[in-house]
């Protein structure tokens, strides 16, 4: 997320067993491992909150389960089945759990669908004045409706039943039904574009690299859909699809044009983009730029070089290597800043100012990268400190080292729900023990390091 005024199917490990987030200790279920999800939703009027559902969620136990607790907030639920048979649930509204009542032992899978019909009602951001979740933005004389998902951090259950926590990350598959001429678009590939007798279409994305559930994207609009020749990057061959409002005018759009140069930057630092396809869908909504994955959250007022870049670095950091703890998200918002740096180098920029900016967001104060409570977890420290740490190990170990080490750390750590315990672990082993006391300082000290 930037805050302004691949590949081959991955096994989803467990982490799950373990679960219970320090900042969102009510999210997800211990011992639930989900593998995949398939997402049905008929959007019949866009740009209305109207919605129709039917998600199915191929689920595993890591441990015994006496129930299935799926975080969900969302409309009505007309029915839940397990592996195909009708099954009992009741909602909890106070802790935002759909309980399915039936046990699944250790090492057992089961398939529960779930369908739903009605409004999704979103909920407030812990530090923001917008709403997560799914997002209806009306007609008006100039601009047809739309609709779109925004979830970081928990948002997707207030429309979808999930396991909503990103150290359970798994594959999806989205199937969207809109109206002819209207658009559709979703994380992942498309798979087919299907005629339907009652003249809707139905659009179906696969995206086969897990990912937490709060990057799922979902765009449906008469929106311009802009095809991009594929990025050959390696080995990997990468598709490039970006879509606007039609009202979007040129000057926006225009910077979007430089993506193919900034993912040939970032895989020469990060290592193999880890996805089969990239774009951005610019929304009219007055939001933060979100990174959800394959297909970048993009409002007006973000379409900025600095900001897609930030974005684009996501996919590695917080989508390909998904967080085992809310309070880690320095992990995402540090890596994805210093992006923004590594990008203004390649430019001919000279880094120094970049780096005084930083330093000068956390003169009105700064805390240990570690957040002990929500509105931390994407406050100045995260994002100005956390590139300011890695910057510090940069010029401790020299690029060709540090290059090796961020290929090592979105390598070895993809789909793994990863810490900062597992970012320590790493530079002591790939940067030795000095760089490991030097990212010690600049994570856990109260006051700020001395830049190198």
């Amino acid at each position: 997320m930037c805050l302004l005024t691949t590949g081959q199917a991955v096994p989803t490990p467990s982490h799950t067993d373990t679960l219970l987030d320090s900042l969102y200790p009510q999210l997800g279920q211990p011992g639930l491992n989900v593998l995949h999800y398939d997402v049905r939703l008929d959007i019949p009027q866009p740009g209305t909150p109207g919605l129709r559902s039917a998600v199915t969620v191929l689920a595993r136990a890591d441990t015994d389960l006496t129930s299935v607790q799926l975080d969900y907030a969302g409309p009505q639920i007309r029915s839940a089945s397990w592996n195909g048979a009708p099954v009992p649930f009741h909602r909890d509204d106070s802790t935002d759990k759909l309980i399915i009542e039936w046990p699944l032992k250790r090492g057992e899978r089961a398939t529960i669908t779930v369908t739903s019909e009605g409004e999704p009602a979103g909920k407030p951001d812990p530090t923001l004045p917008m709403s997560l979740g799914w997002h209806s933005v009306p007609a008006t004389s100039t601009q047809p409706g739309a609709n779109f998902a925004f979830s970081e951090p928990d948002g997707t259950h207030t429309f979808l039943p999930c396991n909503d926590h990103p150290s359970d990350p798994a594959t999806f598959t989205t199937h969207l039904t809109v109206p002819q001429g209207v658009t559709a678009a979703a994380s992942g590939q498309l798979q087919r574009d299907q005629l339907n007798p009652d003249g809707t279409h139905t659009v179906t994305y696969a995206l086969t690299t897990p990912v937490p559930t709060y990057a799922l994207s979902v765009h449906v609009g008469q929106l311009d859909h802009v095809r991009r020749p594929d990025l050959t990057s390696g080995s990997r061959v990468i598709e490039r699809h970006d879509y606007f409002p039609s009202s979007v005018p040129a000057d926006i759009r225009a910077p979007y044009d430089r993506t193919d140069q900034m993912l040939r930057v970032l895989t020469d630092w990060f290592g193999p983009y880890p996805f089969q396809t990239y774009g951005s869908a610019v929304v009219t909504s007055d939001l933060p730029a979100l990174e959800t994955a394959t297909l970048s959250t993009m409002p007006v007022r973000s379409s900025q070089v600095r900001v897609i870049v930030h974005e684009l670095a996501h996919q590695w950091f917080g989508n390909a290597v998904p967080l085992a703890d809310w309070s880690d998200t320095w992990l995402n918002e540090g890596f994805a800043t210093y992006a923004e740096l590594l990008w203004a180098e390649a430019e001919g920029e000279d880094p120094t100012a970049l780096v005084s900016r930083w330093r000068s967001q956390l003169q009105r104060g700064t805390r240990p990268l570690i957040a002990t409570t929500q509105a931390q977890m994407f406050d100045a420290s995260a994002y100005a400190r956390g590139a300011l740490a890695l910057h510090a190990l940069r010029t401790h170990s020299g690029d060709q080292a540090f290059r090796a080490f961020l290929h090592e750390y979105t390598r070895t750590r993809a789909a793994r729900p990863t810490r900062t315990a597992d970012l320590f672990a790493l530079t002591r082993q790939r940067l030795g023990p000095d760089a490991s006391a030097l990212l010690h300082r600049w994570v856990q000290d109260p006051n700020l390091p001395a830049s190198p």
